[in-house]
């Protein structure tokens, strides 16, 4: 199994297959927008201008898991855009954690399970590393900075 036999929603509803990324250096990140961490959309758009030419994707996942993405995917998008001028990916809401986990989640936090033992998401903002060959490289926790992501990244671009 790989990154590549994934698909998911867009946030405009069409379903994008992950093969579409083969090559790319992707980051993936469960993201909400009533949350503390909400000003990491900023930091996260910054460092995918800096970096997309250079084959960075970041990939961005509304859920509600937290109780701090209440609102529907147009909402979602717009604020994002609104307040953040986000331009990179963003996804249909989905669940990170649970029965209803998304086979992405699922497979993410199978391959960096994080310092919890059940590999569960604690948080909003939790990061995903890929490789360009697909590999789950590492995963930081949502209060690890961009500036923090960015060294790690780097060395794969």
């Amino acid at each position: 199994m790989s990154i590549y036999e994934f698909s998911a929603h867009t946030i405009d509803g069409e379903l994008q297959p992950f093969s579409t990324y083969r090559g790319k250096v992707l980051l993936i990140v469960n993201v909400a927008s009533h949350c503390g961490l909400t000003p990491q959309y900023g930091d996260l758009e910054s460092l995918y201008r800096r970096y997309r030419e250079r084959g960075l994707v970041v990939l961005g996942f509304p859920s509600n898991d937290f109780n701090q993405e209440p609102d529907d995917e147009a909402t979602i998008k717009s604020f994002c855009a609104r307040n953040y001028a986000v331009t990179f990916p963003l996804f249909a809401k989905i669940h990170v954690n649970g029965p209803d986990t998304h086979p992405l989640f699922a497979y993410l936090k199978e391959q960096q399970p994080g310092l919890s033992p059940d590999g569960e998401i604690k948080w909003n903002f939790t990061k995903f590393l890929v490789d360009r060959n697909g590999r789950v490289v590492r995963r930081f926790a949502p209060t690890d900075t961009v500036g923090a992501v960015e060294r790690q990244m780097v060395e794969l671009l």
